[in-house]
């Protein structure tokens, strides 16, 4: 019976692992659509909403809250094209926020994405989820000058006016 139920045990291992899924950010999805969220596909070459930065390159940092009241402080950024950034990043609130760069149309389908999978969790380089009270960073290059926008996509708080923009020149 003992070597029966190894041999069962081991058979579904593998099935068990596949349902798990492999997607890196942490929640067993294919890729949304957003820059930067198929960490297979990312390139180097320069990207209208940039790219992951290179902590030892950064030329700056800024300090970002977000808060119950679905804002973020600043909305408002101002960067020079190919400058890398540090966002220190707080949450005074009572509830989790995250902070999502892309462009207006992919945060916006991600958001519909967000509000079919509420619980969908995340870990790539463009976005950062904090608990209550907590501190975070996120390191972004800026390539090209234009506007870059950002975004929590938790349900129903960029609905709310939790969005900011970054102007690079």
């Amino acid at each position: 019976m003992k070597k029966s139920l190894s041999i069962l045990a081991l058979s579904v291992l593998p099935t068990i692992a596949l349902a798990a899924g492999n997607h890196g950010g942490g929640h067993g999805m294919p890729s949304h659509g957003m820059p930067g969220h198929d960490m297979s596909t990312m390139s180097n070459a320069p990207s209208p909403i940039g790219q992951p930065g290179d902590p030892a390159k950064v030329t700056r940092t800024i300090e970002l809250t977000m808060d119950d009241t679905m804002r973020f402080t600043p909305s408002d950024i101002k960067v020079n094209a190919g400058e890398t950034v540090r966002f220190f990043i707080k949450n005074t609130g009572k509830i989790s926020h995250e902070m999502v760069i892309g462009s207006l149309a992919d945060l916006k389908a991600h958001a519909a994405e967000m509000q079919k999978m509420p619980g969908m969790k995340h870990s790539e380089p463009n976005m950062i989820t904090l608990a209550p009270g907590k501190i975070g960073g996120l390191v972004w290059q800026f390539d090209q000058a234009g506007t870059v926008d950002f975004a929590c996509l938790i349900p129903g708080h960029m609905e709310a006016g939790m969005v900011g923009k970054v102007k690079v020149d």
